[in-house]
């Protein structure tokens, strides 16, 4: 029975130890949110678009409001991918980063699609 009672508390000691070393503070959270909103505007003539999909890491999405704006709460934090798509306009692809606990504010100005 000691013998089990020595290798229980030996392998009691290396977890405390191997989690103990995962603790890195300078690492963001994983389960931190932050939130993305802004305005969508025509490049040619600063007019809101409304009915513009943003959409964040695939998943999340949101449409312009007819003031071109729009917002999108619990944003994973880190680095986001995000399409804006809007009817007669060029999408626009990029990333940004997403800090948890705060709002990221993104404005993107679309460019009319050219005439066929």
């Amino acid at each position: 029975m000691k013998r089990y009672a020595g290798a229980f508390y030996l392998a009691i000691a290396l977890l405390v130890l191997g989690t103990a070393g995962c603790n890195n503070d300078s690492l963001p959270p994983a389960s931190g949110f932050g939130s993305v909103n802004g305005v969508i505007v025509d490049a040619a003539t600063n007019a809101p678009v409304a009915g513009a999909q943003i959409t964040i890491d695939t998943i999340l999405t949101a449409t312009t409001d007819s003031a071109g704006k729009f917002s999108i709460d619990r944003v994973p934090s880190g680095i986001a991918d995000y399409n804006v798509a809007a009817k007669g306009y060029q999408t626009v692809a990029a990333s940004a980063n997403v800090e948890p606990g705060k709002a990221f504010t993104l404005n993107v100005t679309l460019a009319q699609q050219p005439p066929h």
